[in-house]
């Protein structure tokens, strides 16, 4: 998710939060498969976050089990 460099608004690849539907804050910016998102609030960032981090490892210990 976010990197260490400094995520530029202008970067984004959304116009809007995909969460709200609301224009995007430049204090709410990560990356996600190499692009900048933007989302209305650092809360929706951070639900955003976690939900990729649940579903990678998820993925990760299927393939692991063999499925």
């Amino acid at each position: 998710m976010s990197e260490d460099r400094a995520l530029k608004f202008e970067d984004a690849i959304n116009d809007t939060c995909p969460w709200s539907g609301k224009p995007i804050a430049g204090d709410s910016l990560t990356t996600y498969k190499d692009a900048v998102v933007g989302f209305c609030n650092p809360g929706c960032r951070d639900k955003f976050e976690t939900a990729v981090r649940h579903f990678e490892a998820a993925a990760k210990e299927r393939k692991t089990d063999g499925r």
